[in-house]
C-alpha cells in the first residue's frame, strides 16, 4: 500500500483495530464505484489480518435471471437471495460454509470456495449494503472515484468492449442503486480513490 493510500484509510484502520480489540466478530462491507477500489482494499485488509473476504461479484444475477422486471429494480443486478441464503446467513452463522461463484465472463457457475470462520470478515462490491441483508455491518465503507477516472481505470483493465458496457448498462445500475438506497450516506467512511 503506497503512502497515500495508508493516510487516506487512515480513519478506516483506526476504527477497524479499535473493533478488534473489542469484539470476537466483526463484518465489514465495502461498497462504492466500479473501478474505485473495492477490491484492492479488501486485498490490503486480507494482507494485513487473517480475514474472510466474500466477493459480491460472485452473486452477479445469471442471464436467465435477467428479466425487464428484475433489472428496473434498484439492486436488482445481484442475486441478493443467493448471496444472503448461501454466503451471509451462514457467515453469520459461525460455522464453515461453502458457495459456488458465478462466473460472468464464461456464464457458468464456478468451483465451489469454502470459509472457515474468523473473527473479521469482509464484503466487498458494488451492491454489498444492499438493504436485503439488514443492518449486519459493524462498519460501512463507500468508495467514489470521479467519472473520468472511473472511465479511465475501466477502459484500462477491460478493454474497449467491456468498457461501453459499464458505462451504458452497469454502471448507471450501480448509480440508481446508490440514489435509492442513499449508500453513501449510510457508511460511516467514504473516500475518493482519484
Amino acid at each position: 500500500m503506497t503512502e497515500n493510500r495508508q493516510e487516506l484509510f487512515k480513519p478506516f484502520f483506526d476504527r477497524l483495530e479499535e473493533l478488534l480489540a473489542s469484539r470476537d466478530f466483526i463484518i465489514a462491507a465495502i461498497d462504492g464505484s466500479c473501478a474505485s477500489g473495492k477490491t484492492t482494499l479488501a486485498g490490503i485488509i486480507k494482507e494485513k489480518y487473517d480475514c474472510n473476504v466474500l466477493h459480491m461479484d460472485h452473486f452477479f444475477l445469471r442471464p436467465e435471471q435477467r428479466t425487464k422486471e428484475r433489472l428496473s429494480e434498484p439492486g436488482g443486478n445481484i442475486d441478493y437471495e443467493r448471496f444472503k441464503e448461501q454466503a451471509l446467513d451462514k457467515l453469520l452463522g459461525k460455522g464453515p460454509f461453502s458457495y459456488q461463484p458465478y462466473d460472468c465472463s464464461t456464464g457458468k457457475m464456478g468451483g465451489e470456495i469454502f470459509f472457515e470462520p474468523k473473527k473479521l470478515n469482509i464484503i466487498e462490491g458494488v451492491y454489498s449494503l444492499h438493504p436485503f441483508f439488514g443492518d449486519v455491518f459493524d462498519i460501512k465503507v463507500f468508495l467514489k472515484i470521479s467519472p473520468e477516472e472511473q472511465s479511465r481505470r475501466i477502459l484500462e483493465r477491460n478493454g474497449m468492449e467491456m468498457h461501453e458496457k459499464f458505462m451504458n448498462v452497469w454502471i448507471p445500475l450501480e448509480n440508481e442503486y446508490f440514489k435509492a438506497f442513499n449508500i453513501e450516506e449510510k457508511c460511516k467512511f467514504s473516500f475518493n480513490t482519484d
